[in-house]
């Protein structure tokens, strides 16, 4: 029997039901936003809501009768299929409200959400209905939770890309099948996220930013999205730099493994402080910090005022804030801008580029390749060194005072040939369809790691809104699986996905 016939249809269709609902029911919120500004959407806005939870309820209906089993195979086509669906599902705000009118635009808008990429075709961004906004926000907000979700319940039970090594250090999951933890596990990073974004909204409304401004920056601060409802971005707020300060906190807080900061509310210190990966996590923050500063302060002064820089506090405290934003910012993946990093030195341009393929911790919701990972294959290429001296010796890799397993080294590995295979394939296709060079690699490294600013055309006080429409679909596609983790968008793809089992 072909394996295709095994597959549990009527779940998959029950849980895409289940996300038009939720995308519904946050269109609905968002139409709330727009009745209170008055914003001339209202009825656009609830239309989007109705006809997402009327045809998320339709299948959820239909489908109910389902085998409640998810195999593996189910689990790769329902995670895929979820953020494409939601990114279609997603594009109704924006069509019916005109906000973007053209298909291709406003389904790069939202697969830029639901991936918190963060980049966008929007060129004035404030003359948008403030529920549009809103909802461009939400998409962020859903789609950085989706992800700890994913990181916590799905992803190591799939095999993806290391990610078992960070089921074994949360405190829910065990085992080879869903655990009845996970579902706790869930609820309290949800908890934890809320709890987060309701804070960050707080401070920066005491900090001199407006209701509207301070919850939709959290929602995309959280997230690590970057959806800003300035045309400047943060850097609207350079005259303001406890703003600025409050977000860098919150980014370098969604960057780090959520699972700490459950740790941290536990009490339970001594793990946060033990872990490697958030050990590396802030000392590449504060030492590529510390760099760049430098090199400002020095170097790049005169183009501090690159996009509005009134230097409140003096010179060096402008130059440490905006180098700390940046990089943060990039190694976060969040996207945010105070600066135009490309305007300084052509060492920080490339520096900036080169962030662009660290990522944040596992478990958090930047996108990247992640530090886990990159400390995993630093540790095992030292290991090989001593492997030549010793060829008989057992020299496993450490990590968190553990073993690692082989077939987790070599999954890692794999990964990271995948995924720098995956951005030179992107730089060839964008070269292909028109980009310069310059562009291309920045939009392949800028996607792929769902970051958003890139370099050329599409640098940090750019968008994406002149790009062709071909360039405009691969770079969803390329955020798409920079955001999954590659593997469970590109085993898809697979003659041997769908052969017989």
């Amino acid at each position: 029997m072909n394996s295709i016939t095994k597959l549990n249809f009527k779940i998959i269709a029950h849980l895409m039901g289940l996300l038009f609902v939720v995308n519904g029911g946050f269109m609905l919120l968002s139409a709330i936003v727009s009745w209170y500004y008055s914003d001339g959407v209202l009825a656009q806005m609830i239309y989007s809501g109705s006809v997402a939870l009327g045809l998320g309820g339709v299948v959820m209906v239909l489908t109910k009768n389902h085998r409640k089993e998810i195999q593996k195979r189910e689990g790769y086509i329902i995670v895929t299929f979820g953020w494409v669906f939601m990114a279609l599902i997603g594009t109704l705000p924006y069509l019916f409200t005109a906000a973007i009118p053209n298909f291709t635009d406003a389904f790069f808008e939202t697969m830029s959400g639901f991936t918190t990429t963060g980049a966008s075709i929007l060129s004035d961004i404030e003359a948008v209905p403030k529920g549009v906004l809103f909802w461009r926000s939400i998409t962020h907000w859903i789609g950085g939770m989706g992800i700890i979700v994913l990181a916590i319940a799905i992803l190591p039970l799939l095999g993806i890309g290391g990610m078992q090594l960070f089921a074994a250090e949360a405190p829910g999951p065990g085992g080879d099948k869903l655990h009845p933890r996970i579902t706790d596990t869930a609820k309290r990073l949800w908890l934890i996220y809320v709890g987060y974004t309701i804070a960050e909204t707080i401070l920066l409304k005491l900090a001199g930013m407006s209701f509207f401004d301070a919850i939709n920056h959290s929602l995309s601060t959280l997230s690590t999205g970057g959806f800003s409802t300035k045309n400047n971005s943060v850097a609207y707020w350079n005259d303001n730099p406890l703003v600025q300060y409050i977000i860098i906190f919150f980014m370098f807080l969604a960057g780090s493994n959520f699972v700490l900061s459950y740790f941290a509310f536990k009490r339970k210190f001594q793990k946060i402080f033990q872990d490697e990966e958030f050990k590396m996590y802030a000392a590449i923050v504060f030492g590529f910090t510390l760099l760049a500063a430098l090199l400002i302060y020095f170097e790049a002064d005169t183009s501090l005022s690159s996009v509005v820089h009134p230097m409140v506090w003096g010179p060096f405290e402008s130059a440490v804030r905006h180098a700390l934003f940046q990089v943060l910012t990039v190694i976060t993946t969040t996207g945010f801008i105070s600066a135009d990093y490309t305007a300084w030195t052509p060492f920080l341009t490339i520096f900036f580029f080169g962030m662009m393929f660290l990522g944040g911790c596992a478990g958090s919701t930047s996108g990247g390749i992640k530090i886990m990972r990159h400390l995993i294959m630093i540790k095992n290429g030292v290991l090989e060194f001593k492997r030549t001296l010793h060829p008989h010796a057992i020299l496993p890799v450490r990590y968190n005072q553990k073993a690692v397993q082989q077939p987790i080294v070599f999954n890692i590995l794999g990964f990271f040939i995948l995924y720098m295979l995956s951005f030179i394939v992107g730089t060839l296709v964008f070269s292909w369809v028109g980009l310069d060079f310059k562009t291309a690699i920045g939009a392949a490294a800028s996607t792929l790691g769902n970051i958003g600013p890139a370099l050329g055309s599409l640098g940090p006080v750019d968008n994406y809104g002149h790009l062709p429409d071909a360039a405009k679909w691969w770079s969803s596609f390329l955020m798409l699986i920079g955001r999954l983790e590659l593997f469970t968008v590109l085993i898809l793809l697979t003659p041997f996905f769908w052969r017989n089992r």
